[in-house]
């Protein structure tokens, strides 16, 4: 049995809940790495990780390197002495990073790899429609996300799952995964499989431009978009009311799959519903959030905003 010395690599809690699983399981844990702390909110109050938040609370020795290049981390990192480290939901690795210890490094990926290589795997899952996904271990190498495959999971996603859900599955899915790696490799009994250079469904980056409902498009496309994007960062689009535009986050929507003749983007609603016509039928909306407002159910809305017969989303 191999005795591991490992660095530990993330920043968001999906990192964290992997880092805490690593802990209670006793695994010795010689450094962890983390994004440098940035100013948030309306105050600029400087807000740590969740890796962070986590790491100290256990007096385990961090390090917030903003150049991964930087000599003095370099050195730092390799001081450590780590020969084994674990990276999930951080930034790209220089080589010289992930050649350093012996054992490899490895990734936690939240999808089948090779598909879904990028930064937001679970959102574009949930907004192609997906009906499974999962976690993949790989070794890290000089690309995004194709290294040798160690092992994978993989599970259905429900009909009606919004992204804060399965991303939670997943995290816990992959705490799963992560130990199971970690025994093969200390019991250096690890085979790897090599992941096929074609990728057909990519994962990048999510932009405001992304988010935005296009709402020529199919209802099942927005309704799959919106669940990809809720609670975050949420799909969003702009409402004309009484000669006035703003725009609004969507949450909590269903779908109403009816012919009709209302013009698309037609905002239709009672003193207790609220719905936009599409192609195929209507979108509902049961969660909404307006520009400077706080989010709320649609009931709350219509007690206090006014929809005129010619309003609209587009």
């Amino acid at each position: 049995m191999r005795d591991l010395r490992i660095v530990f690599m993330g920043t968001p809690d999906f990192a964290a809940t992997i880092l805490k699983h690593l802990v209670e399981h006793n695994y010795n844990i010689v450094g962890v790495i983390t994004a440098a702390d940035k100013p948030a909110g309306r105050g600029r109050k400087i807000n740590e990780s969740a890796v962070k938040k986590y790491a100290l609370s256990q007096n385990l020795k961090v390090l917030q390197p903003t150049n991964l290049k930087n000599q003095d981390f370099i050195n730092e990192l390799s001081d450590l002495k780590a020969n084994l480290q674990i990276v999930v939901a951080f930034r790209m690795l220089p080589k010289v990073v992930w050649q350093m210890p012996i054992f490899g490094t490895f990734n936690l990926h939240a999808s089948l790899l090779p598909e879904y290589r990028g930064a937001a795997p679970i959102n574009w899952a949930l907004i192609n429609g997906e009906r499974k996904t999962g976690v993949t271990t790989f070794f890290i190498d000089d690309k995004i996300d194709t290294g040798e495959v160690i092992l994978q999971k993989e599970i259905e996603i429900k009909e009606e799952e919004i992204f804060g859900e399965l991303y939670d599955r997943l995290m816990h899915l992959g705490a799963e995964l992560v130990l199971e790696t970690i025994q093969l490799i200390e019991e250096n009994k690890v085979v790897t499989i090599k992941q096929p250079e074609l990728e057909e469904k990519t994962a990048y980056k999510l932009f405001p431009d992304t988010c935005k409902i296009d709402w020529t498009d199919t209802l099942e496309n927005i309704y799959n978009k919106i669940r990809g994007l809720n609670p975050y960062p949420a799909a969003w689009t702009t409402i004309y009311n009484n000669g006035i535009e703003t725009t609004a986050k969507l949450y909590k929507v269903s779908k109403e799959i009816v012919k009709h003749t209302d013009t698309v983007g037609q905002i239709i609603c009672t003193k207790k519903t609220l719905k936009v016509a599409v192609q195929n039928g209507y979108l509902i909306i049961h969660e909404i959030k307006l520009s400077g407002k706080k989010k709320m159910d649609t009931q709350n809305l219509l007690n206090g905003y006014h929809f005129s017969s010619d309003s609209k989303m587009s």
